[in-house]
């Protein structure tokens, strides 16, 4: 495998961006007649170019290929003065998984977070995504938390 290129998304990478969102999606269980609304999708993308949006998007190039996606956002914290980076979405082609792709991603918005001021960069995952968490125990701490969700509200 070429070395990863990690970069910011740009508007002519909508074809592959959104075959790899559609596997994250799918990941998680959102397909068929459990899919995204199509305007979620849409706004999302939308999202990542509107400068007043604190919502944004790199994504990792391996042999002049898109082949995984990160989108993270900052946020305020009652725990922190500075910004705190949520890393939402992370997904590598399945085919070049265990190669680097996630890690060098994961590092990507690491490198964003410091930049953007943020003290922490976090995310979760489902226990079951047993291959990501194999990852996640290399490159950061688990702190224990359990997410609990109530929507629709």
């Amino acid at each position: 495998m070429s070395q990863v290129l990690i970069r910011p998304l740009r508007r002519e990478d909508r074809q592959p961006w959104q075959r790899l969102w559609d596997g994250y999606n799918a990941f998680y269980g959102r397909a068929g007649e459990t899919a995204l609304d199509p305007r979620i999708t849409e706004a999302t993308w939308e999202r990542f170019f509107n400068p007043i949006e604190p919502v944004f998007a790199l994504v990792a190039e391996v042999d002049g290929r898109v082949s995984g996606l990160a989108h993270y956002l900052f946020h305020r914290s009652t725990t922190k003065i500075e910004p705190v980076c949520y890393l939402q979405d992370l997904f590598t082609a399945p085919e070049l998984r265990g190669k680097g792709v996630g890690r060098a991603l994961i590092e990507g918005v690491a490198a964003q977070a410091r930049q953007g001021g943020a003290q922490r960069l976090y995310w979760h995952t489902q226990t079951t995504n047993e291959a990501g968490r194999a990852l996640y125990d290399k490159v950061a701490r688990h702190l224990g938390f359990i997410v609990y969700s109530r929507d629709p509200l």
